[in-house]
């Protein structure tokens, strides 16, 4: 059994540094701790795992894996992902390092079909705690072989494979050196267990497990024990009594009836004072043994005494640097809070400063581009005024009039070319808005010809499953079902496979099988096994209807509950609408207790209006213990958010005579629209036609007008290009011209104030600038230097939380080390005594002390054997030898008993002492690991910004605890409100706190958390690793899609062979809502 804190403990600690809440979360935060952080974790840290932890492990001919393995774990943080062997790494490691926690009998592990079973794993055995270095070296190899009959036998294995031992003491020494309590749920939670823990909400249970994790429930049993042992021996002394008054009473009607009997002669007399000192030469021996073991164990006393003085000033030291650091980073955070003001004020005026001058500095270079802007300007205007001052005539009039009179000729055809264009125009219009009102029809007309062909084949397989209702879940499940049969008649399953089990289920209100359906979905079709053995012949039997590759029923491995689950603590309650599980009528409890293990049935509302639906649950939420509101079409409505349903019918528990009636009244709208369609098409292609022709015809006009206007065109360029030039108003230039002048000498004199202005404004920017920078830089290296303080005094914090536990750990063993001495000396003290009487009688026997080469049981043997030759001689004779000698053994045994009834009242009075320390030893464990529980669970909410509390009453064994968020952004149901599987995961975390264990195995817990909860607690579970990576962390989950990281290893499970049972799913929470 692990030691146990007796003393006090290390305070609580106010951790200044917190980790932001759930509501700052980004995606990319969401993801985990990145490389750089784990990094600078890993410096500050020392090697990690240096004893203890699991290398790897292969496995052979375990459950239904041929080979396994080996699969080779890193030191901190190692995800298995995959549907298939993870639980049988579990339960292998379990049963390799000798775990009882199974409670199955080792040969139900060896594969069918093999006659053994193989697991070895590797244990790593490194650094100054490593076990027996000489021997093994740097790793440890355990290999169990494990027999088809379910005898195991071990081999204990050196670095380089050479067998050192095959005891299973030896093995139990390595484990108890490593600390290693594969049978303790803090080290290695198997995934049924952590499902029981995480769904359960009863305190009593908590506590269990409370007691259990910190191994108090085995102290509470030695206590047990060690009060049935004084009750066992409290009777022995009373029957002793009652012996002793009978030989007493024997004793004293031999002494008045035969007063005159002797010895029974020379040679018994010799024999018994022989066998007298045999027995004091016996006690001798054992007694130099026991004094030996006493002085052995004073060594140790002083050994372990040291320890704990080194222990004590190693603690003292830390608790010193702790409570330094502390200070100055209280120090430095005043100065900071006085920088911060003045840091705030510099960057104001330097923004100020900024502003004003670039917004002198922007007049400035408006000022400039109006100015070049302007001297462009009168640039153009002087060379056009002198190019047309030599230019300027007069066109000939008889010109101007034939270019007139050609240009109303191309007026004319212009105006007959627009008309003809704007009616192509609308005619190229109708024929694009028939074209896609044609295509429009066309994809109308695809789809429902595809929705016929749908409900057609609908039709068909139903009106074909009227007579044989089992081929709505497949073609192939009536021939299935009739091999399960005959197999259930041949006896081959020890209890018949139930499916598909939407067989199982009836709907009371038909209109509620679509929601049924959403939400039951593919386990409509699945079929449910009681063990192993039936599913793997289960899946023999689909093999013969199912092709290879062909999809197959899903098959789910679980004992059957054959008492219906009550869930009227966590089922939602409505006056008028049911629940998924009411609304349906299920014969078989294996059936109902499986809808609720996987889907959760008993907290789905059903509501058949969408519009009540809505205004009951999207303003104010879904009822309490309700997890989703599903509408009788299959939409789902939750707080703020509602999905539609993509299907329109049910496929599997609709009333099949009113699907095929509704069936056949669909096709026949379908019908007629489809003949509509085709009446619509043809009108749309004969209106198009007759435009395209129409268009052609136009076409041909216009290009007709274009080569007259083209000839016209061409004969005005030629007259247009005999005359040089042109007209211009040169008066009106020239004013222009003046005008732009006067307006440049405005822009330069309004540049030059602009100018002085900006030159004005630079040094008081420059000043205001550099002040900021000088007190930006002294705030961030305050700050640069509080972070890495906060950062020391988090590693000097663990530091001090390390030292206490080792010095609590040496205080504890002394103690028991007390304890274990004071018993043997006490024990050494009884034999002297039972020596010293044992001596006197020999001397009052005989008084010279004799040389015996006998045993006492051989002597003993030889004087019976004398006794009955007496007897056998003087039988009829009865002298007085026989009668001393009936007296003497009655003597005798009255002595003997007398000394050990004495001996067991001693006994008593030595377990009344042990009972109360260990009841004490008991109390104070619980108080102060409960204490120590509380600290922890404080200090690991306030960093993740939860509050709650954790409350133990050991007087009714009971153990409450609830963590709730901080902020009102999070579904507070979410977290912890209904579902207590976060708080029982906070407790999980808790309890690594005070226990020891080179590594933590956690089997799928986080599957039955919904995203943003198994978000949050994968997140904590990283960060606990990063921070202590002297420990192994091994997480079995279906998938994992944590980004790349130095410390964090992947390893991906195979895929099990088709000849091998599929890994029953697990229940995710609320699927939909991670697609949102």
């Amino acid at each position: 059994m692990a030691k146990r804190k007796e003393d006090d403990f290390l305070p609580t600690i106010d951790m200044k540094k917190a980790r932001p809440g759930p509501e700052d979360y980004s995606d990319d935060e969401m993801e985990g701790p990145s490389s750089q952080d784990m990094a600078e974790e890993s410096t500050s840290q020392s090697e990690s795992g240096d004893f203890g932890i699991i290398e790897s492990i292969q496995l052979e001919n375990f459950m239904c894996h041929a080979m396994l393995g080996p699969v080779k774990f890193g030191a901190n943080v190692n995800f298995v992902v995959g549907y298939s062997g993870k639980s049988t790494l579990l339960t292998a490691l379990i049963v390799g390092l000798g775990g009882k926690s199974l409670g199955s009998s080792l040969k139900e592990f060896v594969k069918d079909g093999e006659e053994s079973a193989n697991i070895s794993i590797t244990l790593r055995n490194r650094g100054e705690n490593a076990f027996k270095s000489e021997i093994y070296g740097e790793s440890i190899t355990v290999h169990q072989h494990i027999s088809v009959d379910g005898s195991p036998s071990y081999k204990l294995k050196d670095q380089a494979g050479n067998l050192v031992s095959s005891k299973k003491t030896e093995l139990t020494a390595i484990l108890d050196h490593f600390k290693i309590r594969v049978d303790n749920p803090v080290s290695i939670l198997p995934q049924e267990m952590g499902r029981q823990l995480l769904r359960t909400r009863n305190e009593g249970e908590r506590y269990k497990f409370f007691l259990k994790a910190t191994e108090l429930e085995q102290m509470k049993q030695e206590y047990s024990e060690i009060l049935e042992r004084k009750a066992r021996s409290q009777h022995q002394i009373e029957q002793g009594e009652e012996q002793l008054e009978e030989l007493k009473r024997q004793g004293i009607e031999i002494e008045e009836h035969f007063q005159t009997m002797v010895n029974l002669g020379n040679m018994l007399d010799d024999m018994k004072h022989e066998m007298t000192w045999a027995v004091v030469y016996e006690s001798e021996r054992q007694l130099d043994d026991m004094i030996s073991n006493v002085n052995i164990g004073d060594q140790c006393t002083i050994i372990l005494s040291q320890e704990l003085e080194a222990s004590k000033l190693i603690f003292n030291e830390a608790l010193k640097r702790y409570t330094a650091i502390h200070e100055n980073v209280q120090k430095l955070s005043e100065e900071a809070t006085m920088l911060e003001p003045r840091c705030i004020q510099a960057k104001e005026d330097a923004m100020r400063t900024y502003r004003a001058y670039s917004l002198a500095k922007a007049f400035y270079n408006s000022s400039q581009n109006e100015y070049n802007r302007l001297e462009k300007v009168a640039e153009q205007h002087q060379n056009k005024i002198d190019i047309l001052k030599s230019t300027l005539e007069i066109a000939e009039l008889e010109k101007q009039e034939k270019i007139s009179s050609l240009k109303e000729k191309i007026r004319s055809f212009k105006d007959q070319e627009d008309s003809l264009v704007e009616e192509i125009k609308h005619l190229h219009q109708a024929i694009e808005k028939d074209d896609k009102e044609h295509s429009r029809v066309r994809e109308e007309v695809s789809y429902v010809q595809k929705i016929l062909n749908d409900d057609l084949k609908q039709l068909d397989r139903l009106k074909d499953c009227k007579s044989e209702p089992l081929k709505l879940f497949g073609p192939q499940v009536p021939a299935l079902a009739e091999a399960i049969a005959d197999a259930q008649r041949q006896g081959r399953f020890t209890y018949k496979p139930l499916g598909p089990l939407g067989a199982y289920i009836r709907l009371k209100d038909p209109d509620y099988a679509l929601a049924i359906e959403c939400c039951l979905k593919g386990l409509l079709l699945t079929f449910f096994c009681d063990n192993h053995k039936d599913a793997q012949i289960l899946q023999e039997l689909m093999k013969r209807f199912y092709p290879v590759g062909s999809p197959r029923p899903q098959i789910i491995v679980s004992s059957f509950e054959c008492e219906l689950y009550d869930v009227s603590d966590r089922a939602p309650y409505h006056p008028e609408f049911p629940t998924a599980l009411t609304a349906l009528e299920i014969d078989d409890a294996v059936v109902a207790n499986s809808l609720i293990d996987m889907t959760g049935i008993e907290s789905v509302l059903l509501i058949k209006n969408n519009s009540v639906a809505r205004k009951l649950v999207i303003p104010h939420g879904p009822p309490k213990n309700c997890t989703k509101v599903l509408t009788a079409c299959g939409d789902e409505v939750y707080q703020g958010r509602y999905y539609s349903c993509e299907e329109s019918r049910p496929t599997y528990l609709g009333d099949m005579e009113v699907e095929i009636s509704n069936l056949e009244k669909d096709v026949e709208n379908k019908r007629s629209r489809l003949s509509a369609f085709q009446q619509h098409l043809c009108s749309l292609e004969k209106a198009i036609r007759n435009n395209r022709e129409t268009i052609d015809s136009h076409y041909q006009h216009l290009k007709e007008i274009k080569i007259n206007v083209i000839n016209i065109t061409s004969e005005i360029r030629d007259l247009e290009d005999e005359e040089d030039s042109r007209s211009i108003n040169l008066s009106v230039l020239e004013d222009e011209a003046q005008e732009l002048k006067n307006e440049i000498e405005e822009v330069v004199e309004k540049l030059r104030i602009r100018k002085e202005e900006m030159e004005n404004l630079r040094k008081p920017k420059i000043e205001a600038e550099q002040r900021h920078e000088e007190l930006k830089l002294k705030c961030t290296q305050v700050s640069e230097l509080i972070e890495s303080l906060i950062e020391e005094q988090n590693h000097t914090v663990l530091e001090v939380e390390t030292k206490h536990q080792s010095m609590m750990h040496y205080d504890s063993r002394l103690k028991e080390h007390l304890d274990s001495l004071q018993v043997k000396k006490e024990e050494v003290a009884i034999k002297e005594r039972e020596l010293e009487r044992e001596t006197a009688q020999a001397r009052c026997i005989c008084p010279e002390r004799k040389e015996v080469t006998k045993s006492a049981s051989v002597l003993n043997r030889e004087i019976n054997a004398l006794r009955e030759r007496i007897q056998s001689e003087n039988y009829t004779h009865r002298r007085r030898e026989d009668v001393m000698k009936q007296y003497q053994e009655a003597k005798e045994r009255y002595l003997d008993l007398d000394s050990k009834v004495k001996n067991l009242k001693k006994l008593i009075k030595t377990l009344d002492k042990v009972s109360t320390q260990r009841y004490e030893t008991y109390q104070k464990g619980k108080k102060n690991l409960s204490l120590q529980c509380k600290v922890y669970f404080d200090s690991l909410i306030s960093q993740w910004s939860f509050y709650g509390d954790m409350r133990f009453d050991h007087k009714n064994e009971t153990l409450f605890i609830s963590v709730q968020p901080r902020e009102a952004a999070f579904n507070v149901a979410d977290l912890s409100g209904g579902r207590p599987s976060f708080s029982n995961f906070i407790l999980i975390l808790t309890l690594w706190s005070v226990t020891k264990s080179p590594f933590r195995c956690l089997d799928a817990i986080d599957v039955y958390m919904d995203w943003d909860r198994r978000k949050i607690a994968m997140e904590m579970i990283l960060r606990i690793a990063c921070a202590q990576q002297q420990h192994q962390y091994i997480l079995l989950t279906p998938r994992c899609s944590h980004p790349p990281n130095p410390l964090i290893e992947i390893h991906q499970m195979p895929e099990l062979d088709s000849s091998e049972e599929a890994t029953p799913p697990v229940k995710e929470g609320n699927p939909e809502e991670e697609e949102a």
